[in-house]
């Protein structure tokens, strides 16, 4: 429909989804400079030094945000990761980043693995993909949910990090943990407060990191201008992340409706990852799962529908990412419709687009069509607000934009 451009052009007579308002905006006409969406609205600017393009009957939104991504998960066994060399890893993560992309995915919030290589790949145009913000490793307390070695392996004094995260204790040295993390340009720490699914030894239900520690990291990353992630499931691991100040909370699939209101007081945000629980229980086996991770996978994952329905009850202010794992990756977009089971179309799209935005401190600059922002956008042939089958499906998606440039 549009050939990829660079620099200024016009857009004509497209209906906007904008990342905020539940209607639709009426045909607006759009100028495009440098990057960022410089006027929108019903008049025309007159800009016939510009390159012009009709979408009437076209829908324009803006572009989606995951905000739980893992680039460096390439298999869904964890103890296979380290396994392979840095090599590896920087090309499959590049291949799992573009694939996002060409799913209407700009920005991705790694929470754990990314790094700045990575990062600088991207950047240097080596090769296409979301704008990324990335934690570097995640970091876990000694039998935490990053710690993967089995039970049976004996302890080590040399410290222990694999490709996703690092074991870290006390607060002196987690302290110096978050310091290096932002250090290597992390924009976030995401920390492991309770069990996992994918960890071999720690239950669900255990309660990991000491208030003294969560404090710290906390205090770390806001002296950084910096912020902190927790993976939690439990009410108990929610409220403990919500009263240390960390701002997102990963999962939560567990969460009370007390537990909740705590964290709408707080002004803190949950992002749940349904699609993963929902993809592992189709396709792990097949996929290599290890036998721990799908005996884990009930405790959780029958409990994501009804922790959404208690958050958005409340007043949680909802995220949206996804957690998957090796070639589950492909599933991206079906957290759209495992959503809508519980949500309206714009409740999902405003967590995916604009809420995601917000919690990553980046509002006005992505995850809206508004003056200003970045001109990251689809088009669609489709109205998003009336169902989301054809967006998650592709189907929808004529173009992809990322700072005004087509990449899909």
């Amino acid at each position: 429909m549009m050939e990829q451009n660079r620099g200024s052009f016009y857009l004509k007579n497209v209906t906007i989804f904008n990342g905020h308002d539940e209607e639709l905006l009426p045909p607006q006409n759009i100028l495009i400079e440098e990057g960022r969406f410089a006027k929108i609205g019903q008049a025309d600017p007159n800009h016939h030094d510009t390159r012009t393009f009709d979408l009437t009957g076209k829908f324009l939104m803006p572009g989606l945000i995951d905000a739980h991504f893992h680039a460096y998960a390439s298999d869904l066994d964890f103890t296979k990761l380290d396994t392979l060399p840095n090599t590896y890893h920087g090309l499959k993560g590049s291949e799992l980043l573009s694939a996002a992309l060409g799913r209407g995915v700009t920005t991705i919030r790694d929470v754990g693995g990314a790094d700045y290589g990575l990062w600088r790949a991207l950047e240097d145009g080596l090769f296409a993909g979301p704008r990324l913000y990335y934690a570097g490793k995640g970091l876990s307390q000694t039998g935490g949910h990053g710690d993967m070695r089995a039970p049976s392996m004996e302890p080590c004094a040399c410290g222990i990090s694999n490709r996703l995260t690092r074991v870290v204790d006390g607060v002196d040295n987690i302290r110096a943990a978050a310091r290096e993390e932002l250090r290597r340009g992390a924009s976030h720490i995401k920390v492991f407060v309770s069990g996992g699914i994918s960890s071999p030894s720690d239950p669900i239900w255990s309660l990991q990191y000491s208030d003294p520690e969560l404090e710290a990291v906390v205090d770390e990353a806001h002296r950084r201008g910096a912020y902190v992630v927790a993976h939690a499931y439990t009410p108990e691991a929610i409220a403990r992340s919500v009263k240390a100040g960390i701002r997102s909370i990963e999962h939560a699939n567990l969460i009370t409706p007390e537990v909740a209101q705590q964290v709408q007081e707080a002004g803190a945000f949950v992002v749940p990852t349904l699609v993963t629980y929902d993809s592992l229980g189709r396709f792990g086996h097949q996929n290599g799962a290890p036998d721990t991770m799908i005996a884990k996978l009930d405790e959780v994952a029958a409990k994501g529908l009804e922790a959404i329905r208690i958050c958005r009850k409340v007043g949680v202010k909802l995220g949206f990412g996804t957690d998957l794992l090796g070639e589950l990756h492909k599933f991206q977009l079906n957290e759209l419709l495992l959503r809508e089971q519980v949500e309206t179309p714009f409740q999902v799209l405003n967590s995916a687009t604009a809420v995601n935005a917000e919690l990553m401190g980046l509002d006005g600059e992505i995850g809206s069509v508004q003056e200003g922002a970045f001109a990251d956008f689809l088009i669609l042939n489709t109205n998003p607000l009336q169902d989301l089958t054809a967006l998650a499906n592709g189907d929808a998606i004529e173009a992809i934009h990322q700072g005004g440039k087509r990449v899909g």
